[in-house]
């Protein structure tokens, strides 16, 4: 018989907090736990383990929910053409690099206005004159 987890446990394994553990429940990228003694205390195997440390990788990659869901969905049809992942995984990437795009925008802008400032008084503040207002 396989060892059974405690919410708390859980948590610790997969370094999810026990908050975001009832929320995947919720919304359903986690299945209903079984009770244990009097039904008070969630009891997790140790699928509920590999399925959480999935949905925190995928989490951790920046996978919005619903990719995690398309995923875990996929992840279950094991015989099937991994084409669906592979363009989820597209998606995402791409999403990624529109990111970095506009942060590499951002990081421009932001030495821009550190480069103008004259380290004068904040009345002469190129900075603050650039957030301002026209």
């Amino acid at each position: 018989m396989h060892k059974r987890l405690s919410i708390g446990d859980l948590a610790r394994e997969t370094g999810v907090k026990v908050v975001t553990i009832r929320y995947y429940e919720r919304i359903g990228l986690l299945p209903t736990p079984t009770r244990m003694g009097s039904g008070a205390y969630r009891s997790y195997g140790k699928g509920d383990l590999g399925r959480l440390s999935f949905i925190r990788r995928a989490r951790d990659l920046g996978f919005t929910l619903d990719q995690v869901r398309a995923l875990l969905d996929l992840a279950e049809q094991r015989d099937r053409d991994c084409a669906d992942v592979d363009a989820i995984a597209r998606e995402h990437l791409t999403e990624v690099e529109r990111k970095i795009a506009d942060l590499s925008v951002l990081r421009r802008e932001l030495r821009d206005l550190i480069g103008n400032c004259s380290r004068g008084t904040v009345a002469e503040c190129r900075i603050i004159e650039a957030l301002s207002p026209v």
